[in-house]
């Protein structure tokens, strides 16, 4: 009999249809049962002994709270026999007029077994689970995860005792993921924790991967690409990378009508084992960023989320040095300015636009040396400073920076432009606010960097401090005497910080209705017998 191996994750919800991803443990067809009648099924499809399925739900009713079942040729296998979780429901929006809530986060550690210590506090999505599944919070309509969720080269004591038994660990990549099977891995010690598993099985996702789901700093610049396709084991660990975020990510953030027209998906379910033709795809899409858009959208009633992949699609040539190649950049702009309006419009990047002052100047300083604007040997200083400090956010591609203010603040003075532009990001373990100015006339939207990490992390306490002072005057004043040495350009706009830094284990929440927007920011506190949230920010973003 045909067992549930990992999943189910809900993953898109629209008015009527919606999308559940699961993994079996042997070739299966896959049924989603609602309690309303609605349904969906499929075969399962093969990659590397694996057995998946991407199910749409069809016939949902609007605005409606609907339990569901999974089953594998007939046999019903979630809920979990025995379980203590409320059930699994799919909750349609019901229409562009209600509530809306999108709760994001970055930068999550798998939480260890319930009967070890957590060394690094209560899991912010595990606690989340708690409070919904008694009541306590409400449910959010989304849940975006904005990178790092998993950690390819950071594994878990656990995972490298697996590891050990696979493979000599005193060889590259030594206690690291180095194949599709190993990061297949990752996704069981994150998923199965049974909070986080009830919770993506009951609250639609969006994910775009971030460094660590991969590699630490992938794709900085050309050279550390060249370095690392001189290893004998990059390739393997790059295609595998790729492959498995394909099957567990990233189908889940395409809607019906996407996976439907999606040919890759099409051909594997044609194929008994389609492991050659993802394995092509994934070596194709790390050789030419242009060859597949990890990028992608959602509507969201009257809200649109763009999720922008800010790693693979990177052009890393210093004389052409982009965040976003020329064909993802012009889809960017298509999406930013459609030809209807939006009331709120969410740019989910991983890593942040807008950064505390000093530390934009200290990448945009190094990104000019780089190009060799003090001459060869400060360029060759400007490549180690870029590599030994992780400069490689949006400032340290300071003409896709000012790109993203070009395309923002066009949106924010249109006729029609929305009430909140707000960038969504991770990445650098901490929590801040933001907001962009411009002298002269003022944009008719706010412009908001809203960024939300760890989820379950911690970073070391002199980065808590150099973070701090990032802010403040004298940091600023030395990053502009750094931005002067390197001759780099000025940027665009200004901006200023409205909250943070905070750390600790962490979730924002928008809460948007109409014009209207609300943000709050929730952290862990350890406490007996469960961990809790507490809201140490709520504040209105528009009058």
């Amino acid at each position: 009999m045909a067992e549930l191996r990992l999943g189910p994750l809900l993953r898109y919800v629209d008015e009527d249809t919606a999308t559940v991803w699961l993994e079996a443990d042997r070739p299966a067809t896959a049924e989603i049962r609602c309690d309303d009648g609605s349904a969906g099924s499929e075969r399962t499809w093969q990659i590397a002994g694996h057995h998946y399925a991407i199910v749409t739900v069809t016939g949902l009713r609007p605005g409606a709270s609907t339990p569901y079942r999974v089953l594998l040729d007939g046999r019903e296998v979630w809920p979990l026999a025995g379980s203590s979780y409320p059930p699994s429901t799919i909750d349609t929006p019901a229409g562009e007029d209600g509530e809306l809530r999108v709760a994001f986060g970055s930068c999550r550690w798998a939480a260890p077994p319930p009967d070890e210590p957590d060394p690094i506090g209560p899991d912010a999505l595990d606690t989340l689970a708690h409070h919904i599944a008694e009541g306590t919070a409400p449910r959010p309509g989304l849940l975006v995860l904005l990178g790092d969720q998993i950690y390819a080269d950071e594994t878990s004591a656990a995972t490298r005792a697996w590891l050990a038994r696979r493979r000599d660990l005193g060889e590259p990549p030594w206690d690291q993921v180095a194949d599709y099977e190993e990061y297949t891995h990752l996704y069981y010690e994150s998923w199965l924790d049974p909070d986080i598993r009830w919770l993506l099985s009951t609250v639609p996702s969006c994910m775009i991967f971030d460094d660590h789901d991969v590699i630490d700093d992938w794709n900085t610049s050309h050279s550390w690409r060249a370095d690392m396709r001189d290893t004998a084991w990059w390739n393997e660990r790059i295609v595998g990378g790729l492959a498995s975020y394909w099957v567990h990510q990233h189908l889940g953030n395409l809607s019906p009508a996407e996976l439907a027209g999606d040919k890759l998906l099409a051909a594997i379910r044609a194929e008994d084992d389609g492991t050659e033709l993802l394995r092509a795809f994934a070596a194709r899409s790390d050789a030419d960023p242009a060859h597949n858009r990890w990028s992608y959208r959602r509507d969201l009633g009257r809200t649109r989320l763009l999720m922008v992949d800010s790693r693979a699609a990177r052009v890393l040539a210093e004389e052409r040095r982009a965040m976003l190649d020329p064909d993802e950049l012009d889809w960017l702009r298509r999406q930013i300015h459609p030809d209807g309006a939006f009331d709120h419009l969410l740019i989910g990047t991983s890593l942040p636009w807008l950064l505390p002052h000093a530390v934009h100047d200290v990448e945009a300083w190094s990104s000019a040396l780089v190009r060799g604007n003090r001459g060869h040997r400060w360029s060759r200083r400007g490549e180690r400073l870029r590599r030994a400090g992780d400069l490689e956010h949006w400032s340290a591609f300071p003409n896709s920076f000012d790109d993203l203010a070009g395309l923002l603040t066009a949106a924010a003075d249109h006729p029609d432009a929305p009430a909140t532009i707000c960038v969504l990001s991770g990445d650098v373990h901490h929590a801040y606010t933001a907001e962009a100015h411009r002298s002269g006339t003022p944009m008719r939207s706010r412009v908001l960097q809203l960024t939300c990490s760890p989820v379950h992390n911690t970073i070391p306490g002199f980065m808590r401090v150099a973070f701090r002072l990032a802010w403040t005057r004298p940091a600023r004043l030395l990053g502009r005497a750094l931005t002067r040495h390197g001759r780099a350009p000025a940027t665009s706009l200004t901006w200023s910080r409205l909250g943070g830094p905070w750390f600790g284990n962490q979730l924002m929440t928008l809460t948007l209705r109409g014009r209207a927007a609300r943000l709050r920011l929730d952290q862990t506190r350890a406490e007996e017998p469960k961990a809790r949230l507490e809201t140490v920010l709520d504040t209105r973003l528009t009058d």
